[in-house]
């Protein structure tokens, strides 16, 4: 098994051993210190005696036994002694609770972006780094908002929420499950374009929560949004790892099995209920999944779907995707003057897309100097290292080459 292998393993089980620790001991910042600890130890031993049969069970004990000893520690020598009695490691039931973790997680206890911080760090795998990017926000002060975080739900109980509760938590749950996946399809920083462990484990983990709650036509619309992106994932970039967009992708790469899969989903979800944003973003790519060639594409019919969505969702994300589809059906220009006011949008201010979708657009203005300037801009302003040389490769394509020495 390689490094990556191990890596990979290690980053699934992750989550599942932090939900059944959290399970039969609660303190959750407690039970995430001592999984850190059986992960360090897995790295060190499984590549020297091999993986064990049971790697769950494992990881399991040799958490259970780093929390006995963090305990046995303790300066107040009651409660230790009390703690070590109740803490030995034992054999935990072989289920997954990463479900039931993952709405612990989104306490309503915690604020919207602590819920979605915990979340992609507990149950994600993303470090502190990663989601602070994400963010936009400094490593430290991340740092101390998910620490908070987990001190806030010490002592939640571990289930389920009631139905009652469910309506206000499923809301952030699905949100937090589409930006594990979009971190795991664009990567905000570092050498790959993705991360297909996160993508996966997204899919993974919605895949079980369309199971438990079959009926909520949102949660089916983001099993359909993810697999219909996902499906073009093998075409997104070349043999050299280089970017490749997506009218110039090979679509005969494309997961034609998960594009039936997703548009089933659709389809028996739209009609049945209320329509709303992922259902909407999912039958935008399956608009782009059915077209055989790039120009078979109906952009007016995607263009018709943007106009829905921004009254349903409206955004400055959406209002970008919306340009581009207003630049096919209408014309550059019309797609730079669908921009509006973004350049005055904060969460657009540290983004690079804004400016890459504005070079689009002037190149196919043929405004090829101000193109040029914006691919450059957009350029500095991503960590993603293929973003960043797609970005710079397109802004040396619009240079004009030197005039010939005398």
């Amino acid at each position: 098994m390689t490094t990556h292998d191990f890596e990979d393993l290690l980053r699934e089980l992750a989550p599942r051993v932090l939900a059944a620790l959290v399970h039969r001991y609660g303190q959750f910042d407690a039970c995430e210190d001592a999984v850190q600890e059986a992960l360090a130890d897995a790295v060190r031993q499984w590549p020297v005696d091999g993986v064990p049969d049971r790697p769950r069970a494992w990881l399991l004990t040799a958490a259970s036994r780093s929390l006995v000893d963090a305990w046995r520690s303790d300066s107040a020598r009651r409660r230790r002694e009390a703690m070590a009695g109740v803490l030995e490691p034992v054999e935990v039931a072989d289920q997954d609770d990463t479900l039931v973790l993952l709405f612990l997680c989104c306490h309503p206890a915690l604020s919207p972006p602590s819920q979605l911080a915990l979340t992609l760090r507990a149950v994600g795998g993303l470090t502190t780094a990663e989601i602070a990017a994400a963010f936009l926000v400094p490593e430290a002060t991340m740092a101390q908002r998910i620490s908070r975080a987990k001190q806030r739900i010490r002592g939640a109980r571990f289930t389920l929420p009631s139905e009652a509760e469910r309506p206000e938590r499923l809301g952030v749950v699905l949100h937090v499950l589409y930006l594990m996946f979009n971190e795991g399809y664009t990567t905000s920083s570092g050498p790959e374009l993705g991360r297909a462990d996160l993508t996966a484990e997204a899919i993974r983990l919605t895949r079980v929560l369309h199971r438990l709650l079959p009926g909520e036509c949102e949660v089916a619309g983001l099993l359909a949004l993810m697999l219909l992106t996902d499906a073009r994932r093998a075409a997104r970039t070349d043999h050299a790892g280089a970017i490749v967009p997506l009218a110039e992708q090979r679509r005969d790469l494309w997961d034609t099995a998960m594009i039936a899969e997703g548009v089933a989903l659709l389809e028996r979800v739209l009609g049945s209920g209320p329509v709303g944003p992922y259902q909407l973003q999912a039958a935008i790519a399956a608009v782009h999944d059915e077209a055989a060639k790039a120009q078979d594409t109906d952009w007016p019919q995607i263009l018709a779907l943007y106009d829905v969505l921004v009254q349903v969702a409206p955004g400055p994300v959406v209002t970008l995707s919306r340009a581009v589809a207003v630049a096919e059906v209408h014309g550059p220009r019309a797609g730079l003057a669908a921009l509006g006011t973004l350049d005055e949008e904060d969460r657009m201010a540290h983004s690079h897309r804004l400016e890459a979708v504005r070079a689009h657009l002037l190149e196919r203005a043929g405004d090829l100097t101000a193109a040029g300037e914006s691919y450059s801009r957009a350029a500095r302003m991503t960590a993603s290292l293929p973003e960043q040389r797609y970005l710079m490769l397109r802004a040396a394509g619009l240079r004009s080459p030197e005039p010939p020495r005398a």
